[in-house]
């Protein structure tokens, strides 16, 4: 409740006043805040007594805690401005929509907290089910430690830019990777990692997966993410700057399949 003045103070006509200072105490904000709110249109200026102060009743107060509640909710204050000339459903529809931005928000934090917690516990981004089954699988099929943890850190960023599109180019991956001889290949190219870039082994194998790969997918495009998107590109410099034979293998492929 508002309390009567101290005594020397300028009072109201029912013997009620607070300054500027005391209306900041009441409702938690900053002298500073109530004169931007001033300036900017939002919470307008009291007239001020014969010594030059500001004076501030009840409704001064309510309103000031509503104009704090919308700011504090994230609402910019031009739209807080425009609200104060709102009509009741207008303000009530407002309020709603608001409501609705914050449930969005409250969902993106969360699911923000859940990706600190990931990487808390050493995990750069949580990745479905299915695909950690499928680097288990990697590992029992005979894939290196090092292909299975490539593996992995692609994936995750696959799925953390590009969530749209990540689980069909998956999909496809691991389609392939049940055909054994299509399997044969991905686990040459693993086992390529070590060799010189010039063995002759490299040449033969770029043949054979620019081969298999116009015969799986014929004269249509590779499935791959966004033409605009330079994640493809980052991935295979990743995969190159490891080995010079895979950065071969990569150039001879590209060629053959362009040509």
């Amino acid at each position: 409740m508002l309390q009567p003045c101290p005594r020397g103070t300028v009072k109201w006509n029912d013997g009620r006043v607070i300054t500027i200072g005391q209306l900041a105490g009441y409702v938690g904000v900053s002298v500073k805040t109530i004169r931007v709110y001033h300036d900017k249109g939002l919470f307008p200026e009291p007239e001020r007594d014969a010594s030059g102060y500001r004076r501030y009743g009840a409704n001064d107060a309510i309103e000031l805690i509503k104009i704090r509640t919308l700011a504090e909710a994230g609402v910019p204050l031009a739209r807080i401005r425009d609200l104060r000339s709102a009509t009741d459903d207008e303000f009530q529809q407002a309020l709603r929509e608001i409501d609705d931005e914050l449930t969005d928000r409250i969902r993106s934090l969360r699911a923000t907290q859940g990706r600190l917690h990931q990487l808390a516990a050493g995990r750069l981004s949580p990745l479905p089910r299915e695909v950690g089954a499928h680097l288990k699988q990697l590992a029992q099929w005979g894939f290196t430690s090092r292909w299975v943890d490539l593996q992995r850190d692609l994936w995750i960023l696959v799925f953390a830019t590009h969530p749209d599109r990540a689980i069909t180019l998956f999909h496809d991956q691991a389609e392939a990777l049940a055909d054994p001889a299509l399997r044969q290949l991905f686990l040459d190219y693993d086992h390529a990692h070590d060799l010189h870039a010039d063995d002759p082994r490299i040449d033969d194998l770029a043949r054979r997966i620019a081969e298999a790969t116009r015969t799986r997918y014929g004269p249509d495009e590779l499935p791959e993410l966004d033409a605009a998107s330079e994640i493809p590109a980052l991935i295979q410099g990743t995969v190159n700057a490891s080995s010079p034979a895979w950065q071969r293998l990569d150039a001879l492929i590209r060629a053959r399949l362009n040509a």
